[in-house]
């Protein structure tokens, strides 16, 4: 195994260090940033009181390559890198592209990057805070209920003059280890916008797309008009009392839901005269007990074992039946309301600030800046590049993160097995996750994203779920698919089985502490014990 992990590790070495004359993406490369030399005086740490966090220079565990790290958890941290000349989105295509490693994992915390306008617009690198202004912001982050990849648009409404954030629908997830990886985010001249996690292709939508951004960057046409009103005489119930019916005369409301079964009959060798549980014929007083302190000792109880043998002890009582003749109580019925107009909603007139574009009105981008606050540390950044051709990105990922990335798996590889986790139900449960998440990708509707989301993370933090959570995810989407293909009849389905599928992953977990409690010979406290 350790020549294993030499050789790759060789093999790493020497394409890190061919690397120049294997890339011929100098005259494409806007900027990059390899994190090789120390960071000091190429980029600029904000100097704002709130943000205290230390960037350090320090290498990739497991690897003699260097990157920018996160040391401390709970902290602000700002760090700016100046082009050496504005970049115009408009002209081209445009490549962003980034490592980032979470070395202690992440449960909280974010490793975007922002890509900011230039300086014009109101900001210095010493000051360099979350009001800086943008262009792009791009890269993962994961916290509670939000795990994606952003890719936000920061542009100007051409007629109000207003900075609007247009955030990426449906971004892919992130991946859940310690592992690097690269993201890389794609603009074409076309409009079209890509998402690359490990260059795998995981989003691909068009910045003037409704479906793909929200809000969109091309405002609707019309709007509802805000001064439209709904008539007094508006009626929206479908259904209504039925004014002609009448309770039957026979309706007992009264009636029980529940009466004895008269026709039970108490089974032969029934111990009436037996109690349930008896003392504890085993257990003797405790002798630091003090009657006057203590009280009077009680021996615990434990169950009779003359019970076990006979079909129950104690008063015997007729089991209850459901009563045939309960109804419940009466409530009128339902017919269609003759007067039913429908949901009431405004009417549309032109928006006044509709507007077309051909093409993204894009801010130059004149710097770069990692703007974070996490609860982890450990976060390393490396190769941070932009460039005009999408070769030289490729060329990147498979000549510095690729290598890099094959040892770390290699290395993962051989502590598992070290660990003995590669044998049995712990395979088999990363495996599932690991396709779970890869579904949770899929374009659902945003509130339910959330949370199937959710319902993954605490099922992978409570393994004894996979199955359930595997049944109910089917469910889910089979409901989703009844939806698209019927219509809205089943839009509810889904939305019920993910809040009890969530209801379900908590309460199974506290009926198993039950259970465990319950399997205990049952022992009544003494007072000493209470």
């Amino acid at each position: 195994m350790r020549e294993r992990i030499f050789t790759l590790a060789s093999l790493l070495l020497v394409a890190l260090v061919s690397f120049q004359s294997l890339c011929y993406c100098d005259e494409q490369t806007v900027l990059y940033e390899s994190f090789d030399e120390p960071f000091d005086g190429r980029w600029i740490v904000s100097e704002k009181e709130e943000y205290q966090g230390v960037w350090k220079h320090e290498k990739s565990e497991g690897h003699d390559d260097y990157g920018l790290v996160v040391s401390e958890k709970a902290r602000k941290y700002g760090i700016v890198k100046v082009l050496d000349e504005p970049l115009d989105l408009k002209e081209g295509t445009v490549v962003l592209q980034y490592e980032a490693r979470f070395q202690e994992g992440l449960e909280c915390g974010g490793a975007y990057i922002k890509y900011l306008r230039p300086q014009e617009s109101g900001w210095v690198p010493q000051g360099f805070d979350n009001e800086s202004p943008y262009s792009i912001m791009f890269g993962p982050d994961k916290c509670g209920a939000t795990n994606k990849v952003h890719f936000i648009l920061k542009h100007k409404n051409p007629k109000s003059g207003e900075y609007v954030e247009h955030h990426l629908k449906f971004p892919p997830s992130v991946p859940y280890d310690k592992l690097t990886h690269v993201y890389t985010a794609i603009l074409k001249p076309d409009n079209e916008v890509r998402i690359l996690v490990d260059g795998e292709e995981k989003k691909k939508g068009n910045l003037l797309s409704s479906e793909d951004f929200e809000p969109p960057l091309i405002p609707s046409k019309t709007i509802p008009d805000p001064e439209d009103k709904k008539p007094e005489d508006w009626d929206e119930r479908a259904k209504i009392p039925d004014p002609n019916a009448v309770k039957p005369e026979d309706w007992d409301e009264d009636a029980p839901m529940e009466i004895e079964d008269e026709e039970a009959e108490k089974p032969e060798g029934w111990l009436d005269d037996e109690p349930e549980e008896v003392d504890d014929p085993e257990a003797s007083k405790p002798e630091d007990w003090d009657d006057e302190e203590d009280g009077e000792w009680e021996a615990p109880k434990v169950s009779n074992p003359k019970c076990e043998a006979a079909p129950g002890c104690g008063e015997w009582k007729r089991p209850m039946k459901r009563n045939p003749a309960y109804k419940g109580k009466w409530s009128t019925p339902l017919i269609d309301n003759p007067a039913y107009k429908g949901i009431w909603k405004p009417r549309d007139i032109p928006n006044p600030d509709y507007f077309e574009l051909d093409r993204p009105d894009f801010e130059p981008i004149a710097a770069i800046g990692i703007e974070i606050w996490t609860m982890q540390d450990g976060i390393l950044f490396d190769n941070v590049l932009i460039a005009k051709d999408e070769k030289v990105a490729e060329t990147y990922r498979q000549t510095t993160w690729k290598p890099k990335f094959d040892v770390e798996k290699e290395i993962q590889k051989a502590e598992d097995e070290a660990a003995g986790e590669t044998d049995g139900l712990k395979s088999y449960q990363k495996k599932v996750f690991d396709l779970l998440y890869k579904v949770a990708d899929i374009s659902f509707p945003s509130a339910y994203k959330s949370k199937i989301l959710e319902l993954i993370e605490k099922a992978e933090t409570q393994p004894n779920l996979t199955i359930g959570v595997l049944i109910s995810l089917v469910v889910v989407f089979l409901s989703l698919f009844l939806k698209l293909v019927f219509g809205g009849s089943k839009a509810k389905v889904e939305k019920k089985t993910l809040e009890a599928a969530t209801e379900t992953s908590t309460s199974e977990v506290k009926t198993e502490e039950k259970e465990e409690t319950a399997a205990a010979p049952r022992k009544r406290q003494t007072r000493r014990e209470s």
